[in-house]
């Protein structure tokens, strides 16, 4: 009996992989989701048929105390992201990534940027204050900052805009 139910669940899963093959990123992504939620209620149908459903109400319980921390934890987010952001850069990740890396680098600090792309970039008219020139400059580099969880490259084509802009002025 035992053999039967192995041979039914191996051609399952034989299935299953077949089709998964077949399918796009879009629809492997919903599916993956959908796979998620019926293993979950699964779990949690066969927990309350078995008496085990304590064990996930123990959990849930040991977890409460730790959402309370959630938003203070949140704040160290960008440092993270900047900290593993900065080992796939100092060549622990591949030499390409390395080598793109440097090249916006040095085309971000060479100078090459137009009025137009400038404008675009600080999101001002052609016309624009300096003043306006300024509160762009300075409400973009808030939320795009290395230090802020932005990248060096943006905070570079930021403040070559800026200064494109501003010597355009004078």
């Amino acid at each position: 009996m035992q053999w039967i139910l192995g041979i039914a669940l191996a051609a399952g899963v034989f299935i299953v992989l077949k089709q998964w093959g077949a399918l796009s990123p879009e629809k492997k992504k919903a599916a993956t989701w959908k796979v998620v939620l019926v293993a979950g209620a699964a779990v949690l149908l066969f927990m309350v048929l078995t008496g085990r459903v304590h064990v996930l109400t123990a959990a849930v319980a040991a977890l409460l105390p730790l959402l309370r921390k959630l938003p203070a934890l949140l704040k160290f987010a960008p440092t993270v992201s900047r900290l593993f952001g900065q080992n796939r850069q100092s060549g622990f990740g591949n030499d390409d990534t390395a080598t793109q890396h440097q090249r916006r680098q040095q085309s971000a600090s060479s100078g090459n940027m137009s009025v137009s792309e400038a404008c675009e970039v600080l999101g001002v008219a052609p016309d624009c204050t300096d003043d306006e020139i300024v509160q762009a400059h300075r409400r973009l580099i808030q939320k795009l900052h290395p230090d802020r969880g932005g990248n060096d490259y943006l905070a570079a084509k930021i403040n070559e805009a800026k200064s494109v802009l501003l010597k355009r002025r004078a």
